[in-house]
């Protein structure tokens, strides 16, 4: 009850001495929402054209209007039986126009009436009333009495806790001796429902309508007891960043009084273009705009008001919908390709190929390619070549190390700092849905307690299901379908099974002396001198000096060491030009040392001459092929084998191997059988601190064994590949184009392979054909009679 309820009570009482005649016949109005009892002066807005037209008879005659209350408040024509039958004759005070067409009425209820008859249903009611008489109580026992104190008291309790108790209130509701008109009064400013303020105004009997009223008026005032009770202790419960976010609203509501900047609803507004410029899928959208609603209902300091902020610039910025348009022009491509890469020339046709079917079906889901080789043989400069002749951006990851899951697919939200994995990462930093993503090193992932990061790439990297990639960040489906990813790894045994069966192995074996010279000089000789500040006037190195470069200072199967060293030579030369001395600087064979020192690599050193119990074998290893020296010595013993050199478990099979045919055909050898029983054979295998692994040493070590049985050198060079059988057949192995090249570093020219291995040396190019002249076998003393001298 506030100030205008107090100002309504005096009035009431006030117009209720008035004695007026009401008659029987009286427009009706239907209410909703309120029951108007007796006495009670209440403003009414009129909108419906029957009620406007009500009011206007009742206007146009002598002011009496009965209403009645609806019986359903959503009715919006009410019909004759949608009205109570029981209401309050009303006289009205003041009418007003409204500009739109409505009425404002103020009315007082005179007497309570109910409906006899519609005598009008058309364009407005008019009813016959019957007015219902209460009989007013001529002895007040000492209960009435009581219940009448009670009810003031509750009442003046009731308005206490709302705050709206003053002493006029207390002196009208002391007036009233009446019961009949205390009833009314209380019931018609108590929050009551329309059924029960019906109900009370249906109770002809003033008595029992006081004590209707006063149970009422008990429930109002344990409830509001209640509520000002819990409405304390929430108010003592306000912590201070409450009061402050209490304070900061008003401040907003401040500044937009007058106008002033408001930053908290700037950035609501700011997030909202955001969303609707970043093109979303409907997903992506509903969730965005759940996030921003919100975060607009949070305190601006509370620390998830920073998490969803944080969440929200993720989903903003990310490429939804953005993507570069593909210009894929062949020939253009190949040159690209050929202008960055010397050789390689099957890698160069299978990426074109994978191009010409991009241009001619760009929705086609492409392989993913994985380039498999040594280090700096040109893997990821092959991916930016690709970026580059697609026209598209080119983003780089690096997998080694990675053993938490989380870097791939991210963190939940619910972690302190959580952020999106490094392929969302980096989709959002380079801007676009489909750059060419190259993952270096795949081959080097681990897994531990956090999870398989492998695992985890397996949706990424398959076409069939990276359409819907689900990010834990995000916790969205994002589309990987356009992305272009490509891997490298220098090895494949490392790679799980399922991750290497989503790829398309393209295999870069490494280059030959030949083919690191042109490379040299068309690569990295240019971009050493520009990166060094030289120029081709004043230096230059000879083609002969360049070969040793290759041949002695490195041996590796790519070219990175070839251009560190050539990066050395550059900057002594730069050092004695920024010194001031003059002339054109060339480096030659002669002069090589003076820049790079002596060699480190000199192959021929372990092959002067032929040896007895000395065989060279080939290795397959990251780095490339490499020359392997196999070394045997025979010592009195109990004809045990001794195996030093770090061999692998493969490996040292390949010796038992060995051994046991050496001593099943010892007979063929020459060998004593009483020789071999007291004798123990060594097998050592340089570098001891290297450890070494693998099937491909088999007929190497044979060879040696029993070349120190038989007391017989073998070929210096002459190199083997293949695996022993305890029959002595040869089986084959793999990586033969790179331990042909490796073969050629160390300076051999011959090479024994497994019969089954002569289809692979299509794959070996024309110039390693002519200098290594390869010899297919098929058992042991195929061997044997080609590595004895």
């Amino acid at each position: 009850m506030g100030e205008t309820d107090k100002d309504n009570l005096i009035s009431i009482i006030e117009e209720s001495d008035r004695e007026e005649h009401v008659p029987t016949i009286i427009p009706l109005m239907p209410i909703r929402d309120v029951v108007v009892f007796t006495d009670m002066l209440i403003p009414l807005f009129v909108g419906r054209e029957k009620s406007v037209r009500a009011v206007e008879e009742a206007v146009a005659k002598d002011r009496f209007l009965f209403v009645a209350t609806q019986k359903d408040s959503t009715t919006e024509d009410p019909k004759p039986d949608d009205i109570y039958k029981f209401g309050t004759a009303c006289r009205v005070l003041r009418i007003l126009k409204l500009p739109d067409g409505r009425l404002k009425a103020l009315v007082q209820g005179i007497c309570k009436a109910k409906i006899v008859r519609f005598t009008r249903k058309k364009s407005w009611y008019r009813v016959k009333i019957e007015k219902i008489v209460e009989e007013p109580v001529k002895n007040t026992d000492l209960e009435l009495k009581a219940l009448m104190r009670n009810v003031r008291e509750d009442s003046e309790k009731i308005l206490a806790f709302r705050g709206d108790f003053s002493d006029d209130v207390g002196t009208v509701l002391e007036s009233i001796e009446e019961p009949g008109k205390l009833a009314d009064l209380v019931a018609s400013n108590l929050r009551l429902k329309i059924e029960e303020s019906q109900v009370l105004l249906e109770l002809v009997d003033p008595t029992d309508r006081l004590k209707k009223v006063n149970q009422m008026l008990t429930r109002e005032v344990e409830l509001s007891a209640m509520q000002a009770k819990i409405h304390s202790n929430v108010k003592d419960e306000i912590s201070k960043s409450q009061r402050d976010y209490f304070l900061r609203e008003q401040v907003r509501a401040i500044h937009k009084e007058l106008g002033e900047f408001d930053e908290r609803s700037e950035e609501i507004e700011e997030y909202k273009k955001k969303i609707k410029l970043a093109k979303m899928s409907g997903e992506a959208k509903k969730e965005a705009e759940k996030q921003l609603k919100r975060l607009e209902q949070m305190h601006p300091d509370s620390a998830e008001s920073s998490v969803i902020r944080t969440y929200m610039d993720w989903l903003v910025d990310m490429p939804w919908s953005k993507k570069t348009k593909d210009i894929i022009n062949i020939k253009n491509a190949k040159k690209v390709l050929d202008k960055d890469h010397y050789g390689l020339d099957k890698i160069k046709d299978r990426i074109l190929e994978y191009l010409s079917v991009r241009k001619l079906n760009p929705d086609s889901k492409g392989p993913i390619l994985c380039f498999v080789g040594p280090p700096g043989v040109g893997k990821t400069s092959l991916g930016r070549a690709i970026s580059r002749a697609m026209k598209r951006k080119f983003v780089r990851i690096s997998l080694g190390g990675i053993r938490d899951e989380a870097e791939i697919r991210g963190h939940r939200r619910t972690y302190i700092g959580a952020m999106p994995g490094r392929i969302l990462q980096s989709l959002k930093q380079c801007g676009t849905n489909n750059p060419v993503f190259m993952m270096d090193e795949i081959d080097k992932l681990g897994s531990d307690f956090r999870g398989d990061p492998s695992s985890a790439l397996l949706e990424a990297l398959d076409p069939e299901q990276n359409s819907e990639y689900s990010d834990h960040y995000l916790n969205l489906p994002f589309d990987l379908s356009n992305v272009m990813f490509i891997l490298t790894a220098n090895l494949t045994d490392t790679i799980p099974h399922a991750l290497l069966d989503r790829m398309e192995l393209i295999t870069l074996s490494g280059y030959s002396e030949e083919e690191k010279k042109v490379i040299a000089e068309k690569f990295l000789l240019p971009r050493q001198i520009k990166e060094n500040g030289l120029s081709r006037k004043t230096f230059s190195i000879s083609s002969g000096a360049m070969l040793q470069t290759i041949s002695e200072y490195t041996c590796e199967a790519g070219v990175r060491s070839l251009e560190r060293e050539i990066g050395s030579i550059c900057r002594k030369v730069a050092r004695k030009i920024a010194e001031g001395e003059k002339g054109h600087f060339q480096v030659t064979k002669s002069n090589l040392q003076t820049y790079l020192g002596v060699p480190k690599y000199l192959p021929e050193m372990d092959k002067e001459k032929s040896q007895v119990g000395l065989s060279t074998g080939l290795a397959w290893t990251e780095s490339g092929g490499e020359v392997l020296y196999i070394e045997t010595s025979l010592i009195g013993g109990k004809g045990e084998l001794i195996v030093t050199g770090q061999l692998g478990d493969v490996m040292q099979e390949s010796a038992r191997a060995a051994i046991s045919y050496a001593k099943a055909n010892f007979r063929s050898f020459g060998v004593k059988k009483s020789s071999l029983e007291n004798t123990d054979v060594h097998i050592h295998v340089p570098a001891g601190a290297i450890p070494k692994d693998g099937p491909s040493a088999g007929i190497a070590m044979a060879t040696a064994i029993i070349s120190a049985l038989m007391k017989k050198p073998v070929n210096k060079d002459v190199a083997m590949t293949g695996e022993i059988t305890l029959r002595g057949r040869v089986l084959p192995i793999g990586g033969l184009k790179e331990k042909a090249l490796g073969a050629l570093r160390g300076g051999i020219h011959t090479i024994i392979i497994p019969e089954k291995n002569k289809k692979d040396l299509v794959e070996i190019p024309a110039n390693i054909k002519k200098e290594i002249k390869f010899i297919p076998v098929k058992n042991m003393d195929e061997v044997l009679s080609i590595a004895f001298e």
